[in-house]
């Protein structure tokens, strides 16, 4: 592996799928202010329709072929369903400044065809989250020699009531920083600032220029007539500020100012709350200079003419970049839409055979390439090859005169671009999932936008769906977990983005979502997998800082506020563990009992994560000093999930009550009596590992119960059994994958590969039968029907299907449950030796399994040390290994016996 990425931004080319618009390929132009060229190609049929593959609702493309580094990429797009007319649409690279564009149009009907093809360039400005307006910041234009003082770069922001997120800010966002329109960096110090005496902003501030008359001018934002109280240096002040629904200045004269350091503070006097744009100190006689107007977008081109037949050049003002087009169409007419979508104007417009321009509400801008008609016979294709290139003018005019667009040249760059696709060495038994395999790398991997704002700039981010305009904590872990399969870079980027700094005061990570600590999953699978030494040293320490916040001891963390022992993240989101409407989730929040009731999910992954965390101390001399730690924490919070939520006559671990002086109480029950947490909730401390045999054989009996949780799709999220069971939720009457995921490894860790086999080849199979019959990949999967649900380019939670396939189809690789931290492991090269070395953290007398797959049609036989190893073939035709009596470091060799 690589090292590490500096910041959060993902090591991918400038080129790639990071629109949030349309589906096509897109260029960053300027990742400082968060800028996107993209280029989208619609299909359509002549005079009838056009097509718009919108990124935000099923649209009628999917997610085709990919390449983890973006050489390649293709989608879909269905005109008439099911492959009766469509277009696959391609991006292959060309170099770092160019890509080839192919559209190949397939009729397979008995009736010809007249299609279009639109192609719609634009350019992208950033918009507030959640797919809102364009962001619009303003400019502080100031006398000669004055400095603004942007609201962001204090040195302290301390909240007189301190706050359960003063440690671990949303987003990784700044402590007190708000998002809006015409800040002037695009972010203000908000959060109620002000609504409590004793806020506090403290600024360092260098003044070149000594000041004879000085004036302090703030910009600002108040809900109420109130005042702020300002200390200059030695100097005490007060500012009258007044409510505004837009931001204004203020000002006081504060005199003479000598040139030098010196501290300004600025102290909420709980008069209201005030959003701080920034400041400035200036002459008196300067104030009316300062202004501070809107920076605009220039969206709409200047329109230049190619160099050659079928080429145009794309001018936008204030990028840094020119755009270059090409095409080897003849019957072309280049429009323009001004308009921001095209998701209904370009339809209520497709009849418009007249105009060039096309004039809408003017508040975006779409060149428009449109090749038509596109004639094709029954039963044929034809393909459509294009270019598109940036670079300064004379780089794009060198790059469209030098660019050959004959078909046959173009199908060769096609053609190898496309042959660097990562398909899996698979046993034969598992060519039956390939295709829904292929459709769920492709959405995995294209699944990239940009830009995402966190840490005060803008990155390429991983997202589960682009409907999530957003970082997501957990979701993003699954996300690493598929991408192990497929590049072992994208997935530790993955895995990067989501960590912070040791001593980070702010973030202790980058959270956004339900607090499910993924990444320790990730860390452990990714080290399992290439046991490399400088990446084990380069994220402990921040996985650590992770893990010390979840456990309640920095940051001003609240989760370990009880005095039961067991955790609760109520304070950072109102999920505990990805299942939005699980039962007694939601009866918490209904009845405002989030300061006394804990579920059993937080402390048993805390447990998890603390074993991972023991095991990778092991590494460094340095760490050793933190195993204690992590046994304590362990033993303390194995023995209140025993103690406080076991529930003998239900069979499950339930919710812990605690009454306000946070002392446990008893469980939480339904109005029926019952246990309120009958569901995957009750078993976590199964993959917790704390469980007695006889305890966890009861919770696998669970488990695999038709009656209750097993069902012909899946393991459902709430027992079938149950009174709050209900057929139409969204966990709640569905199957989903990455909790199936952790108690998959779970089987193994337990000795069970017979069951860690049925979860993944009921998985698999469901997810076959689904991409193959709709083409997409769905977040969840409905319990009455066994049919997908939700939003259906899901590369996030269902990446499990990836792990799944590799653990029991792909040669060469090796799965493992939790209790194993592999030390050296390795295949001969013809996949008939394998040997491995490895710590175990488990009990000596639980058995536990690894899936080995070794080449096919060969005996085998097993030797071990520290331990005893027998082994069965399993259907798909690797080995699934049994191994007993285990000492904290065995080692283990299968080889063939073969003449």
């Amino acid at each position: 592996m690589k090292s590490l990425p500096a910041g959060h931004d993902l090591r991918l080319p400038a080129w790639g799928p990071y629109t949030k618009q349309y589906m096509g390929i897109s260029h960053i132009s300027d990742q400082a202010r968060g800028l996107r060229f993209d280029l989208s190609l619609m299909p359509g049929f002549y005079r009838r329709k056009i097509d718009i593959p919108s990124v935000l609702w099923e649209s009628g493309y999917h997610p085709w072929e990919a390449t983890a580094d973006y050489s390649f990429f293709s989608h879909r797009h269905e005109l008439e369903w099911k492959d009766e007319v469509y277009t696959d649409i391609s991006f292959s690279r060309l170099d770092d400044n160019s890509r080839l564009v192919r559209a190949r149009f397939v009729n397979q009907t008995n009736h010809a065809q007249n299609l279009v093809l639109h192609w719609m360039a634009s350019l992208q400005p950033p918009r507030l989250p959640g797919h809102r307006e364009i962001h619009v910041c303003a400019e502080a234009r100031l006398p000669q020699g004055a400095q603004w003082i942007d609201s962001l770069d204090y040195k302290e922001l301390t909240f007189a009531r301190s706050r359960p997120s003063d440690g671990l800010v949303y987003d990784g966002y700044l402590r007190g920083e708000t998002r809006g329109q015409h800040y002037t960096g695009g972010s203000a110090i908000g959060q109620g600032f002000g609504t409590d005496e004793g806020d506090l902003l403290l600024y360092e501030v260098q003044l070149n220029t000594s000041l004879r008359e000085g004036t302090f001018l703030l910009r600002y934002q108040a809900s109420h007539n109130g005042n702020l109280d300002i200390r200059i240096g030695q100097q005490s002040y007060r500012l009258n500020v007044h409510k505004s629904e837009e931001l204004r200045t203020s000002t006081i004269h504060v005199g003479e100012i000598p040139a030098g350091s010196f501290s300004v503070e600025l102290y909420g006097t709980g008069t209201g709350a005030i959003i701080i744009d920034g400041f400035t100190l200036v002459e008196q006689a300067d104030i009316e200079v300062v202004s501070f107007p809107d920076l605009p977008w220039q969206t709409e081109p200047e329109l230049l003419e190619g160099p050659v037949t079928g080429s145009l050049i794309l001018r936008y003002d204030n990028c840094p970049y020119h755009y270059g087009l090409m095409w080897n169409f003849p019957d072309v007419e280049v429009r323009q839409y001004k308009n921001d979508e095209l998701d209904r104007y370009a339809r209520h417009t497709v009849h418009n055979h007249v105009d060039e321009v096309l004039l809408g509400n003017e508040k975006g801008h779409f060149t428009n390439i449109f090749m038509r008609p596109i004639h094709l016979n029954p039963n044929s294709s034809i393909t459509l090859h294009g270019m598109v290139c940036s670079g300064s003018y004379e780089e794009v005019q060198a790059a469209l005169q030098q660019f050959s667009l004959k078909d046959e040249q173009c199908e060769i760059v096609y053609q190898a671009a496309r042959a660097d696709l990562n398909r899996p060495s698979c046993y034969p038994t598992g060519d039956t999932y390939l295709f829904s395999q292929q459709l769920m790398r492709a959405t995995l991997l294209t699944n990239t936008v940009f830009p995402v704002y966190t840490k005060r700039s803008y990155i390429r981010h991983n997202t589960p769906g682009r409907w999530w305009d957003s970082l997501y904590t957990w979701d993003s872990g699954f996300i690493g977990l598929g991408l192990m399969e497929l590049d072992a870079q994208r997935a530790l980027d993955c895995l990067n983005a989501y960590l912070t700094e040791p001593g980070d005061s702010q973030a202790a990570f980058i959270h956004h979502g339900s607090p499910v600590p993924v990444q320790h999953y990730l860390f452990l699978e990714l080290w399992n997998r290439g046991q490399a030494q400088a990446y084990v040293h380069a994220l402990y320490p921040q996985l650590r800082q992770y893990y010390l916040f979840l456990a309640g001891k920095i940051g001003g963390s609240t989760t370990d506020t009880s005095h039961s022992g067991l955790l609760k993240t109520w304070d950072y989101f109102y999920n505990s563990g990805g299942w939005d409407d699980y039962p007694p989730q939601k009866y918490v929040h209904a009845q405002s009992l989030e300061h006394t009731v804990a579920p059993v999910i937080t402390t048993s992954q805390a447990i998890r994560v603390a074993k991972i965390l023991k095991m990778a101390a092991r590494m460094s001399d340095a760490w050793l000093k933190d195993i204690p730690e992590y046994e304590a924490d362990i033993r303390l919070w194995s023995e209140a999930l025993e103690a406080y939520a076991w529930d003998e006559e239900a069979g499950y671990y339930s919710y812990v009550v605690h009454g306000e002086d946070g002392q446990p109480e008893g469980i939480l029950r339904h109005t029926s009596g019952t246990n309120y947490n009958r569901g995957m909730d009750g078993l976590y401390p199964l993959v917790a590992g704390i469980c007695t045999k006889e305890r966890a054989e009861q919770l696998i009996s669970a488990l695999f119960d038709e009656t209750r949780l097993w069902t012909p799709i899946g393991i459902s999220t709430v027992d079938q059994s149950a009174p709050y069971y209900r057929a139409d939720g969204y966990w709640n009457g569905a199957v989903w994958m990455p909790h199936q995921w952790f108690f998959w490894k779970t089987m193994l860790d337990l000795g069970h590969p017979e069951l860690a086999f049925r979860i993944a080849d009921t998985a698999l199979t469901v997810w076959k039968r689904e991409t193959e019959t709709t083409y997409n990949c769905y977040e969840h999967f409905i319990v009455q029907t066994g049919r997908g649900a939700g939003w259906h380019h899901f590369g996030g939670l269902s990446a499990p299907v990836l792990n799944w396939f590799a653990a029991y189809y792909e040669r060469g690789k090796v799965s493992v449950g939790f209790n194993v931290w592999m030390l050296e492991q390795s295949f001969n090269e013809t996949l008939t030796t394998y040997k491995a070395e490895f710590c175990y953290e488990g009990a000596t007398d639980q058995p536990f399994s690894l899936i080995v797959n070794m080449a096919s049609g060969h005996q085998y036989e097993a030797s071990s040390t520290g331990c005893v190893v027998n082994w069965t073939m399993n259907p798909c035709g690797g080995l699934d290994l049994v191994i007993t009596d285990c000492l904290p470091q065995a080692a283990i060799r299968i080889q063939t016996v073969d003449a």
